[in-house]
């Protein structure tokens, strides 16, 4: 395994950040790591990364102990924390050059990858700016060329879009896309977007527990117990009318004659509607089945405990 994480636990004095939490990343895949604020998530990266030693457990990069070995397992790693640590006094291709001197690369070598890493990332218009010149989005770009320049085996990333707009949020996933064909990556996010654009697999973790470890599509099917259609009517009908239908949970009118329904996911309510629709004399214009959407997944997920 790339990633190999037991029993993790770490507590800050009496809390518990993570709580034997154990999950696996496979050579080549790209999984989503997901959690509330304040879930877990950054300190499972900081220990993986070596930045944090754990109170318990183990954490293995490509079979190498974290915390047996750490000098090995930061060699694998490519690692852009959540808030991106540039020196913004620095001049992009500065800044990459003396990233890649810590990693031990020199002479031609260094200047070949520097060069690699200034067109893979877009960065060629802005390599002679200075950081603190850069906008948002084109310091994520410098942050993913550190990580990138020593050519890591492994690649973790926390919250690589946060605070950037839509427009650069699409650039940094093409970007993460391309860069990653050949490595193993793990990466947080609060946008489910980018989560079912990249990863075929999510972890999820609440309050320090791991809640969650499937494939996306699974995770929908499981914890979807509902499903919702949207209905049309030239006429409004009475909302009544539509609640008493046996497989309809909840009814709400949206205005205009559209109504959301929620219905069990074991039976099919439509034939119901469409007879409900003809008994009543009522026109209707539209019918549509909602997807399972990974917000709703990880809303149920993630949710207060009703105790």
């Amino acid at each position: 395994m790339s990633i190999l994480i037991k029993d993790l636990v770490k507590c800050f004095g009496t809390q518990n950040a993570i709580d034997s939490v154990s999950f696996e990343v496979k050579e080549g895949e790209i999984v989503g790591f997901l959690g509330l604020n304040g879930a877990g998530k950054s300190t499972t990266m900081k220990i993986a990364t070596c930045y944090l030693t754990p109170t318990s457990g183990k954490v293995k990069i490509n079979g190498l102990d974290v915390t047996e070995r750490p000098e090995e397992v930061k060699k694998l790693i490519g690692y852009l924390p959540e808030h991106n640590p540039l020196y913004l006094d620095m001049y992009v291709r500065e800044y990459l050059t003396f990233s890649g001197k810590v990693h031990g690369l020199r002479g031609s070598g260094l200047t070949a990858r520097v060069d690699e890493m200034i067109r893979l990332c877009g960065l060629t218009k802005e390599q002679n700016k200075k950081v603190e010149a850069l906008s948002k989005g084109y310091r994520q770009r410098v942050g993913l060329a550190q990580a990138l320049i020593h050519d890591p085996k492994v690649l973790i990333l926390d919250e690589p879009t946060t605070g950037l707009d839509p427009n650069q949020i699409i650039e940094i996933r093409n970007l993460i896309r391309s860069v990653s064909k050949d490595k193993t990556v793990l990466f947080s996010s609060h946008i489910m977007q980018e989560v079912q654009a990249l990863c075929d697999r999510v972890v999820v973790i609440n309050n320090g527990k791991l809640v969650a470890n499937d494939q996306i599509e699974s995770l929908k099917l499981e914890e979807n117990k509902a499903v919702i259609i949207k209905v049309e009517f030239s006429d409004a009908p009475a909302r009544e009318g539509l609640s008493v239908i046996d497989g309809i949970n909840k009814v709400e009118d949206m205005g205009k004659g559209i109504f959301r329904i929620e219905a069990d996911a074991n039976s099919d309510v439509r034939p119901a509607i469409f007879k409900y629709a003809s008994d009543n004399n009522l026109t209707l214009v539209g019918m549509q089945q909602e997807e399972a959407s990974m917000e709703s997944v990880f809303h149920e997920l993630t949710k207060p405990s009703q105790t």
